[in-house]
């Protein structure tokens, strides 16, 4: 709100971003990323919000946090170079929160060096275009180059402390939305656009379904396969966005008591994200086969939302085996693998 924002709950967030999801995945994709990095910029050192809102409020932040970069110290900070994929946002953005490791640094208990955020803007770093997708094509999510560029130190921030959900910026930015951890709202950001795509499609096939013939006379009403299928996808949709705000709920109740929330709780939610885009992805399969050859026609959506939803299920965070595997490694009593995106 000090910089004109809204500071409306995640739960909104989600929805706005399934809402617009319905109409084009991309759109929700970019909403989700963008929104949840303009969210972290409150956990940073206030320097760096006065750096990028203060001539323009309306000015976005993109993000990619793969550890891509070389980082070189320097006085006041660090000069940074490298290539960072997947940088959803970048289009429509001009500045970027860069990942690299920091060099030198005594690494964490998993043995792995200290992972950090560079906010950089877009007049030191180049666009390269790449984006050549089979699925969400209207986010751009390109490469981003630097050379060699200066980062000045309040525009940095650890990834351990998302963690445990601290940032210098919570100094002026006392709502208990900055004491979410990252990692749970980072998550839903690039989850939950699959739900509101799942929901076009659906909406898509009822008004296709209807009037259909198929061959033989059929009608797509009688087909029991495409009645389950309807079912079983508006049952999942619902089912799903239920489950998201119970999370939310959750997580909301430990930042307004000033709590962490426990890490194995997060463990689970983080898997319910991930499964919500494999359920999306296999009710929309069975949508699509339901629609039959007339359904590949590209005067219909389905087998664009079908490519859309595919494509967000590479996202790491919308891997359902890895954070299955992980939830099952703790329900059997065994430690899990600590993941600073948690």
């Amino acid at each position: 709100k000090r910089w004109g924002g809204y500071e409306t709950d995640v739960g909104t967030y989600y929805e706005i971003e399934m809402a617009l999801a319905e109409g084009d995945m991309s759109a929700g994709w970019i909403y989700g990323v963008v929104g949840v990095t303009q969210w972290v910029m409150a956990l940073l050192d206030d320097r760096a919000a006065q750096d990028v809102w203060g001539k323009e409020t309306n000015t976005l932040v993109g993000l990619s946090l793969a550890p891509a970069g070389k980082i070189v110290p320097a006085e006041g900070g660090v000069r940074i170079s490298g290539r960072w994929p997947f940088a959803s946002g970048c289009l429509y953005c001009d500045w970027a929160l860069l990942g690299a490791f920091v060099p030198g640094d005594p690494p964490r208990a998993d043995g792995m060096p200290e992972w950090r955020m560079y906010l950089v803007p877009k007049s030191d770093y180049e666009i390269i275009d790449t984006w050549q997708t089979s699925g969400l094509k209207g986010t751009g999510s390109n490469d981003i180059v630097i050379k060699d560029t200066f980062v000045p130190a309040h525009r940095m921030h650890r990834m351990a402390d998302n963690v445990v959900c601290k940032g210098p910026g919570q100094a002026v930015n006392t709502a208990p939305l900055y004491r979410i951890p990252f990692g749970q709202v980072f998550g839903g950001g690039v989850a939950y656009a699959a739900v509101g795509a799942l929901q076009g499609m659906l909406n898509d096939f009822r008004d296709y379904a209807g009037p259909r013939m198929r061959l033989g006379n059929r009608r797509t009403v009688e087909d029991p396969d495409a009645l389950l299928a309807v079912g079983d996808a508006d049952h999942a949709i619902d089912e799903m966005k239920l489950l998201l705000h119970r999370n939310v709920r959750n997580l909301e109740a430990y930042a307004e008591r000033g709590a962490v929330p426990p890490q194995d709780e997060r463990l689970k939610y983080k898997f319910q994200m991930a499964t919500s885009t494999e359920r999306c992805r296999a009710i929309a399969t069975r949508l699509f086969q339901a629609a039959g050859a007339a359904g590949l026609y590209s005067q219909h959506r389905f087998g664009r939302i079908l490519a859309d939803i595919n494509a967000g299920r590479q996202h790491v965070t919308n891997q359902h085996e890895m954070h299955g595997r992980e939830w099952g490694r703790h329900l059997l009593g065994q430690s899990f693998h600590e993941d600073v995106m948690r």
